[in-house]
């Protein structure tokens, strides 16, 4: 066996064990603060990293299948960057002037105003489902993002946040496109064949990145639990109720589209991509806020694991 071949190897047993390591990931994280804090810097890295993957595997045959029949992504596309935030920016704003901090508006922007986590098409994959629709949703709400997210981001915070809207809009577009074109330069290099023969091993890389943003994410977390053991725990339970309500509300408005392609966007609206929104605003990030960002990974990884028994059971119509 050549020195190459074993990492190579490595990553493909990571690849086809993508959701058990995720998990595996949280908890080193959260076990080794100090490693935590010195990745930390590297987030801004790793989020662009992990877009120029999920960029790197778009096939664009089954996109382009998906948007012949565009209603569907459409509508999905309008739920999960207008309606959801629109609804939460207008139940904001009727709550009494002062009830309502800039640190939990800029939570509540984090939870439902961001595009899907850049693995969701991966994730359906690993539950069992035809991946196409995510990844068309993915890739139609990557391209929509640096529009909308700016608005509601001032609509929610009523202008606290320490960062125009058009230079949010600008940082997130440069996320995307750089990314997008540097996997556009690697597909071309590599070719088509080879990236999907070596998709296993594109899997592992992904989760190694994934570990090293859990590590950072998890900054400050272990010393929260130990410091405010019970708003840490709450703050953990209620990123799993408001990922749990927007999978399950989503889920069942959008029923008629069949039960494999609701369930796609319902796992989409739950796993917000709260990292580009972290990456893009920098160091305007509040304790709590971060918090929030850290502790809100703990369902979008663990979701795909408890949720496989049940996408097994869906119905392919």
């Amino acid at each position: 066996m050549s020195a190459l071949s074993l990492p190579l190897h490595l990553l493909e047993f990571l690849g086809r064990r993508a959701p058990i390591a995720l998990w595996v990931s949280l908890a080193l994280g959260m076990a080794f603060p100090g490693l935590s804090e010195f990745v930390r810097p590297l987030l801004g890295p790793l989020v662009f990293v992990l877009l120029s993957l999920a960029f790197l595997r778009v096939e664009p045959a089954p996109v382009r299948a998906r948007l012949r029949r565009p209603l569907p992504v459409l509508t999905g596309t309008l739920w999960l960057l207008l309606v959801i935030p629109a609804l939460a920016a207008a139940t904001l704003m009727a709550l009494p002037e002062g009830s309502v901090t800039p640190d939990i508006a800029l939570i509540v922007f984090l939870a439902c105003a961001g595009p899907p986590v850049m693995s969701a098409p991966g994730f359906i994959a690993m539950m069992g489902l035809d991946g196409a629709f995510a990844l068309t949703l993915l890739v139609c709400a990557m391209a929509l993002t640096p529009i909308t997210a700016p608005v509601f981001a001032d609509l929610m915070t009523g202008g606290a946040l320490h960062l125009a809207p058009l230079d949010l809009a600008l940082r997130l577009a440069a996320y995307l496109l750089g990314s997008l074109v540097l996997a556009r330069l690697a597909r071309a290099a590599l070719g088509a064949e080879r990236i999907r023969a070596g998709r296993s091993k594109i899997d592992g890389l992904n989760v190694v990145l994934l570990f090293l943003f859990a590590l950072a994410a998890m900054d400050g977390v272990a010393a929260s639990f130990l410091d405010r053991p019970l708003l840490t725990l709450a703050i953990t339970v209620m990123t799993f109720v408001v990922a749990a309500l927007q999978l399950a509300v989503t889920y069942g408005l959008f029923r008629h589209l069949g039960a494999a392609d609701a369930f796609a966007l319902a796992h989409s609206t739950g796993s917000r991509n709260m990292g580009l929104m972290v990456a893009a605003l920098g160091s305007h990030i509040p304790e709590l806020v971060w918090l929030w960002f850290a502790l809100g990974q703990l369902p979008i990884y663990m979701l795909p694991l408890l949720l496989k028994p049940i996408a097994r059971r869906l119905p392919a119509g």
